[in-house]
């Protein structure tokens, strides 16, 4: 067979790269190890700085990922529940703690106005493909939570950075990521990068050994896709035109 026929044609890749949805319900079926495995050693063939693969991940599975879950879910009840009783709830949250950050603070703040249309647009487009109405913040807090329980995934995997490389230690993280992220899809996997777990590194560090300079960037959920309405939602995707700089 020549190297030709090893490989696929640029239509057929730019198809591929096309049908890659984000996955937001799973089924609890869990990831046979040997495709896990060859997911992860896939993700490992993306560039890097140097070569030096400034990122670690934590794999939590089993009842490793229930108890991160059960802690992820407890902090953001709190978080939603106090965030309802304006200034006296704002001021409990202030002195016990129990909610806020304790790693990635950034997951917390609002959009910069250059990029809150497209998250509005996001949201605006989700909730009604959910039948979520806008003014229900029941049902939008309660759909947020479903982040802490990674969508039902069996797995979750926790992605840290060198704290040494900053940005270009992100930047190495998010083309492993990309690799991880198609190779679960062209195994029958979905997955779902999530910035919300990045808000509470503790509870991760309480299960795994996590050197001091290592931070927590973001999770990603991972499993097999269910069939419920949540998968059916596809993303609005920017044309090319959006994406360049005008030339002066």
């Amino acid at each position: 067979m020549s190297s030709s026929e090893n490989h696929m044609t640029g239509a057929e890749i730019s198809s591929f790269l096309a049908s890659r949805r984000t996955t937001r319900d799973f089924l609890p079926t869990p990831i046979p190890q040997e495709i896990l495995d060859q997911i992860l050693t896939d993700a490992l063939t993306a560039p890097s700085w140097s070569n030096t693969r400034p990122f670690k991940i934590a794999v939590a599975s089993s009842e490793i990922r229930e108890r991160i879950s059960r802690d992820f879910l407890g902090r953001w009840e709190n978080v939603a529940r106090q965030s309802k009783r304006g200034w006296i709830g704002k001021l409990t949250l202030l002195l016990t703690r129990n909610g806020l950050p304790t790693s990635n603070r950034l997951v917390a703040k609002p959009y910069h106005a250059d990029l809150k249309p497209a998250s509005m647009r996001l949201g605006a487009e989700l909730f009604g493909t959910l039948g979520i109405a806008r003014d229900d913040r029941d049902a939008r807090d309660a759909w947020w939570g479903t982040n802490y329980n990674f969508y039902g995934a069996p797995t979750e995997l926790f992605i840290f950075i060198h704290k040494s490389l900053g940005i270009f230690a992100a930047s190495d993280a998010g083309l492993m990521m990309e690799n991880l992220m198609l190779s679960a899809h062209a195994h029958g996997l979905g997955a779902c990068a999530q910035g919300a777990v990045a808000i509470w590194d503790d509870a991760v560090r309480q299960e795994f050994d996590i050197p001091k300079n290592y931070r927590l960037l973001c999770g990603i959920a991972l499993g097999y896709p269910s069939e419920k309405k949540d998968n059916t939602f596809q993303a609005h995707r920017i044309p090319v035109e959006e994406l360049l700089f005008k030339q002066k």
